[in-house]
């Protein structure tokens, strides 16, 4: 079912440094399995009823869609039933098959994320080449502040692109993201901090409600991890206008003062 694959030139030639070095990693990707299934679309009825009646074939051939570092040792490891464990021995990483394999594969030019706010009044469109450097930057910036593997962090953050930066970056170095609904007050956000445990809090300054009205995120922010028994290392604040947050010296970062200067990092490989 797997087998090894060599990285993909983009344009004819491998992504230049420093981003040659983020993909020379990638030397694994499960084969692709029945090739006749993605021939045409597969209906809801169809998928459900091929997965009901052998799920290890269904998700076997569906494993061989996504890229895998290392692939695993099996589809399904039953021996422990009802304890099972889905694809041992694999290594993987989302952020890798959201969006670096896209630029690889020669679709970096492609648009990945289409951002358009009537309430912001904001249109926006991010190829998959410049969503990987974001990422990879954010990712980066992160790694440099000591998470990796495990860390925790809360996002809370209105719908933005910085959100799917933010998500993808967390899972790019193994970091466990937390997206909390920007309509939690803070006694809501501050629960979900005690639970969760993060080093790193993603907000923003405000988010808009319509009808020219604001919600300010950043005080909601301050108030729950006053609230929290659990106090973040530090927070990330995106400004954006009309609203700039104030900063708590020594706790708080400017988005844009948090990336600058920051490398661009690999993803990293994860184990099941």
């Amino acid at each position: 079912m797997f087998r090894r694959h060599p990285p993909v030139a983009h344009g004819g030639s491998l992504l230049p440094c420093p981003m040659r070095r983020i993909h020379q990693a990638a030397s694994w990707v499960v084969q692709r399995q029945g090739a006749a299934l993605f021939r045409r679309p597969i209906t809801y009825q169809e998928a459900f009823t091929q997965a009901a009646d052998d799920p290890v074939a269904f998700w076997g051939q569906q494993a061989g869609g996504v890229h895998w570092f290392k692939p695993p040792d099996k589809v399904l490891e039953d021996r422990r039933a009802p304890f099972y464990s889905w694809f041992p021995g694999g290594v993987f990483n989302s952020c890798y098959n959201a969006v670096d394999r896209h630029v690889l594969e020669g679709r970096g030019e492609k648009v990945a994320v289409i951002y358009d706010s009537p309430l912001a009044g904001v249109q926006q469109s991010l190829t998959y080449g410049m969503l990987l450097d974001q990422v990879s930057t954010f990712a980066g910036a992160l790694a440099a502040r000591g998470l990796g593997p495990g860390d925790h962090v809360t996002i809370y953050l209105p719908m933005v692109p910085q959100a799917v930066v933010a998500m993808l970056a967390c899972a790019r170095i193994g970091a466990v993201h937390s997206v909390v609904f920007g309509g939690f007050a803070a006694p809501e956000l501050a629960k979900r901090m005690d639970d969760t445990r993060p080093k790193c809090v993603i907000t923003s300054s405000c988010g808009f409600l319509g009808a020219g009205r604001t919600l300010e995120y950043k005080p909601i922010v301050d108030q729950a991890i006053a609230l929290a028994a659990h106090k973040p290392e530090f927070c990330v604040v995106h400004q954006r206008a009309p609203t700039m947050a104030a900063l708590l010296p020594g706790r708080d970062v400017d988005w844009a003062d948090f990336i600058r200067d920051a490398p661009p990092t690999a993803c990293v490989p994860l184990h099941d």
